[in-house]
């Protein structure tokens, strides 16, 4: 019976349904950062740093191997594992740390980057469909924010910014995708929520107008851009990029650039740069 490990939503080690993740809050923090680093040994001043970042106690050292034998417990009584001489063999020590031994698939965040890296590639083979779906099943492997229940230290803190980042990236490609199979109609009400929620992310709002401007919605999609400039002023001080500033003449002069093609070779790139360089959108 294969373990899971999850770290994209609460912290989760099940296996066969049933959860064997321990409960004290400093195993659970440092059996993230190893799953989060899975496969690689981490050294003993790392723990030590993501556990009490720079104050830890004179003990540091003794309370994390307690801390490791816990996670080990923890993993004994999984049917697959069985013991604590086979859990050693799962979360094994090292000269000057320890490291986590497991299938990649076994962990959700790697099982989110293999599906994006997948959908990377056929997006440069101009599959367009083919990325949407494994763009939609890498963001179906998410159950909420990254490590919701556990305390955050310094190091897993830079995980989860970067996982919530690869998240977001992902959405926007997802959306991107779907804009160039032309299912504008289909992504308003998720573009405007996601616009929401991300005020100043030009991505988004170039997306949200975009896919108003197909939809008939011209006022519309200016006035997302009225909104964004007035956003970005007031908390940053700046204006919109020139990339959006070209898209928002673009829908002012009803350039047919911004049309859905779907004849064209390669599939209809609504946002790229080939776009940007006839001055159109960036």
């Amino acid at each position: 019976m294969t373990m899971e490990f999850g770290v994209l939503g609460p912290l989760s080690l099940e296996s066969g349904g049933y959860s064997f993740l321990p409960s004290a809050p400093k195993p659970k923090q440092l059996l993230a950062l190893l799953v989060l680093n899975a496969n690689r040994v981490m050294s003993a001043a790392a723990c030590i740093e993501e556990l009490w970042n720079s104050e830890p106690p004179v003990t540091a050292t003794s309370t994390l191997q307690t801390y490791v034998l816990h996670i080990r417990k923890a993993l004994s009584l999984v049917p697959g594992v069985g013991s604590l001489a086979a859990a050693r063999a799962v979360l094994t020590t090292h000269d000057y740390g320890y490291a986590l031994e497991v299938c990649p698939d076994a962990v959700d965040a790697i099982r989110f980057g293999m599906l994006v890296r997948e959908a990377e590639r056929a997006e440069e083979r101009g599959h367009d469909q083919r990325a949407s779906e494994l763009l939609a099943q890498a963001l179906e492997v998410w159950r909420g924010d990254v490590l919701v229940d556990v305390q955050l230290g310094p190091l897993l803190e830079m995980h989860a910014r970067g996982l919530e980042e690869a998240r977001l990236g992902a959405w926007e490609r997802r959306m991107e995708s779907e804009l160039r199979l032309g299912r504008h109609h289909l992504l308003l009400g998720e573009l405007a929520s996601t616009a929401a929620r991300h005020p100043v992310n030009e991505n988004v709002h170039a997306q949200l107008m975009v896919a108003l401007y197909r939809s008939g919605r011209t006022a519309d999609a200016l006035g997302a851009f009225q909104r964004l400039r007035l956003v970005l002023r007031r908390e940053l001080g700046l204006d919109p990029s020139a990339r959006l500033q070209r898209l928002y003449h673009a829908v002012l002069r009803a350039d047919p650039l911004l049309d859905v093609r779907p004849g064209a070779p390669g599939g209809h790139r609504a946002l790229s740069l080939d776009l940007a360089a006839q001055g159109a959108v960036g």
